[in-house]
């Protein structure tokens, strides 16, 4: 049997609908398993989505890279220290789903979340990262951390190279074969898919808004999706406000 890279979307809490992505994919022991960041906040398992990804490493070959919501998540859990801008940013739905999470079960969570890279090189030249880089020579030059998960300008001006139908993207994605994102969600372009720009994937579709959660295999293409997210939970607003639809540029400033 063949070994796949299986790379997972961001998953904001959703327990329920990671479950079903990876039974979908029919993961199997041989795999890697890829997971691109923002594991918390929005849906209300937030909690346990870091208890199963614990328990998973166990049994797959794991890579947990770090997004700009757990960054919230693990200075909480490290400090108690709430950040203003979490609340505003679905925080107060990962804190409630810690309510009956034991001391020593925090502590475990606290060592996974130390323990998350900033980015991923596999043995073919394809990197794995949150959000995006800026630096002209790549990740390993970034000048600031933070921006691995938070930028989002490779995606942006990736988009307007795609737009002007250049022939190709910026300079900067040609220093990879593949480059896999999350943290910018498809749903911003009206579009429900992993979306392919180049040797550029983006897989955040959504899952906490009105999206589905997206896995893709990065070495055939072949991508699967979750059911809606917020049909699994229905009495909850994940990171939605209440609306079916949403305008896409003020979508653009949500973090």
């Amino acid at each position: 049997m063949l070994s796949r890279t299986i790379v997972i979307g961001d998953i904001h809490g959703a327990l329920q609908a990671l479950k079903q992505v990876l039974h979908k994919a029919g993961i199997q022991p041989l795999d890697t398993l890829i997971f691109l960041g923002d594991y918390v906040d929005g849906w209300s398992q937030s909690a346990g989505v870091i208890n199963f990804l614990i328990e998973l490493q166990h049994s797959y070959s794991c890579v947990f890279l770090r997004g700009n919501h757990d960054v919230f998540c693990h200075l909480w859990l490290e400090s108690g220290k709430v950040d203003p801008n979490w609340l505003r940013n679905s925080g107060a739905s990962t804190i409630e789903s810690y309510q009956q999470i034991p001391a020593d079960m925090r502590l475990q969570h606290l060592q996974f979340f130390q323990q998350l890279r900033n980015y991923y090189i596999d043995s073919q030249n394809r990197l794995y990262v949150h959000a995006g880089y800026t630096a002209a020579t790549g990740v390993a030059d970034e000048k600031s951390a933070h921006l691995l998960y938070w930028d989002r300008s490779l995606w942006e001006d990736t988009q307007h190279h795609w737009q002007a139908k250049r022939a190709s993207g910026p300079a900067r994605l040609s220093l990879y074969k593949e480059v896999f994102i999350g943290h910018t969600p498809t749903l911003f372009a009206d579009c429900t898919l992993p979306m392919h720009l180049y040797n550029l994937w983006n897989i955040d579709t959504g899952a906490a808004y009105h999206g589905r959660l997206s896995a893709i295999d990065a070495d055939s293409g072949a991508f699967y999706q979750s059911d809606v997210v917020r049909w699994m939970y229905p009495q909850e607003a994940g990171r939605n406000t209440g609306k079916t639809a949403f305008p896409l540029v003020s979508l653009y400033k949500r973090q």
